[in-house]
């Protein structure tokens, strides 16, 4: 019976050796871990403007389609923009969400960077857009080529559309 006694009490003893006071050794060789810089760098470079096409800014271009001039009141109408955020949700939110980047950009702000002229010709004629629009363009490469479907909106619905933007 001491045999057995013993025996255990030896391999305990030798299972609690191997599993303390091990010291891990840094291995020269590839590391995932970042180096901190023996330099310190104490000139900061500004940041670089965006060069994104959704955060671009350019009201000048009108686009490319029917739509030549779209008048804004200073108000705006609100029953119009009911209609125009019941298209939207219905034809525009399988791919454009308020605030955030998804399939298309997002159409909050859409006014301080483009013309109401260009997004109405984005909305009704987006095809021709992508193929002549420059900035259309840079925003189908910027969303991985994902085109704009044409919903086939009237100008209508289209400026609906646009003055449930100017609520956003």
């Amino acid at each position: 019976m001491r045999v057995p006694i013993k025996s255990a009490i030896f391999l305990m003893s030798l299972l609690m050796l191997s599993c303390g006071g091990k010291e891990e050794k840094k291995k020269d060789g590839f590391s995932v871990r970042p180096q901190k810089s023996t330099t310190e760098k104490t000139v900061e470079t500004p940041a670089a403007p965006s060069d994104k096409a959704s955060e671009r800014v350019d009201m000048t271009t009108k686009g490319v389609g029917p739509i030549k001039s779209v008048t804004l009141n200073e108000t705006i109408d609100d029953a119009m923009a009911a209609k125009g955020k019941e298209v939207y949700e219905q034809m525009c939110l399988a791919c454009h969400r308020i605030g955030k980047k998804f399939i298309g950009p997002p159409p909050n702000g859409v006014l301080e960077r483009r013309t109401p002229e260009w997004v109405m010709n984005m909305i009704l004629n987006p095809q021709e857009m992508v193929k002549e629009d420059p900035l259309a363009k840079d925003l189908l490469t910027e969303f991985n080529g994902s085109p704009m479907s044409n919903q086939g909106l009237t100008e209508e619905q289209a400026r609906a559309i646009l003055e449930y933007f100017r609520t956003l």
